[in-house]
């Protein structure tokens, strides 16, 4: 891998997010996406699912032949709103929660092979040239077996795709991307959650709208920070996006007294660096630190200073 800033001509910026389900892109990372996007980067999506085993209320069905269109459809008007370059499919099936038939699934994300899975994503960096690429943590967040699945693969492919004997079904000449990152959810947040479900008479370990999340064991896994991406500048366009997501509460995200709050003192998104290790306890604003990038919009945010 090059050393962070070695490159003598600069290049465009481009970001890459690599995630499973359509709603990723948008609850875990969308105001980072959104944030670049605003700034000139040019800010692409592997997904590599259609979400087709999402819980979906039937009044969201009308006008769609299944839930992998109605999901899509969502995906797509939450890329509009976030100002992504493009949306890539891998085709796979959504694996269902753990312990769920639909993990078994031949085609489920979570029954394939890392190697299969990452030498696709792979030939995606090769394709994109990508200095950013944006995963799940090793947990997927919260262990769900496709962001997990996507993870490892992820952290395959930024190897694989600068290996020369590597070659991909486009034959794209090897590209080493320059930094890995994994998003992350604040634990002392997390675990501030947990207390304040619990105080209200919530059970902590059965979260979600099928109670399959236990948040009180995912919140005593830690991973470092290394990068906070601030987005309050288009936390607007964040709950745009939330909203294209109705049949998955995308559209609860937004108004009221929880939105504001959100926007004011959670707009921030945090970030583990996986590659190249961090050398000290530096934490970064920007995922683009020390690297020689231009932006297609002189790297500005529509922000005031």
């Amino acid at each position: 891998m090059s050393n962070l800033g070695d490159r003598v001509n600069f290049q465009p910026a481009v970001l890459l997010a690599v995630l499973a389900h359509p709603d990723d892109e948008t609850f875990g990372m969308g105001g980072t996406l959104a944030l670049y996007a605003r700034r000139g980067v040019q800010v692409y999506l592997v997904c590599a699912t259609r979400g087709e085993v999402g819980d979906v209320d039937p009044k969201f069905l009308r006008g769609f032949e299944s839930v992998a269109a109605r999901r899509e459809a969502e995906l797509r008007c939450a890329a509009e709103k976030l100002g992504l370059s493009g949306v890539y499919f891998l085709n796979y099936r959504d694996s269902g929660m753990p312990g769920s038939e639909d993990n078994q699934h031949p085609q489920a994300l979570a029954a394939q092979p890392t190697e299969e899975v990452a030498r696709e994503v792979a030939g995606y960096i090769r394709l994109l040239k990508p200095q950013i690429v944006l995963t799940f943590d090793p947990i997927g967040g919260y262990r769900h077996p496709d962001h997990i699945a996507i993870h490892h693969a992820t952290v395959r492919a930024f190897h694989l795709a600068a290996q020369a004997d590597f070659a991909d079904s486009r034959a794209l000449q090897p590209y080493q991307a320059d930094k890995l990152y994994f998003n992350n959810m604040p634990r002392g947040v997390m675990r501030l959650m947990v207390r304040g479900m619990r105080l209200i008479g919530r059970d902590p370990t059965k979260v979600g709208r099928n109670k399959d999340i236990d948040l009180a064991s995912i919140a005593e896994v830690s991973f470092p920070t290394h990068a906070t991406v601030n987005y309050r500048p288009v936390a607007a366009l964040r709950d745009e996006a939330s909203a294209c997501h109705a049949s998955q509460g995308g559209e609860g995200m937004v108004g009221g007294i929880f939105g504001t709050l959100r926007r004011w003192f959670a707009s921030r998104e945090t970030y583990m660096r996986a590659e190249p290790k961090p050398q000290n306890g530096h934490i970064e604003r920007d995922l683009f630190e020390g690297l020689a990038v231009t932006y297609l919009n002189n790297g500005k945010d529509g922000s005031k200073a």
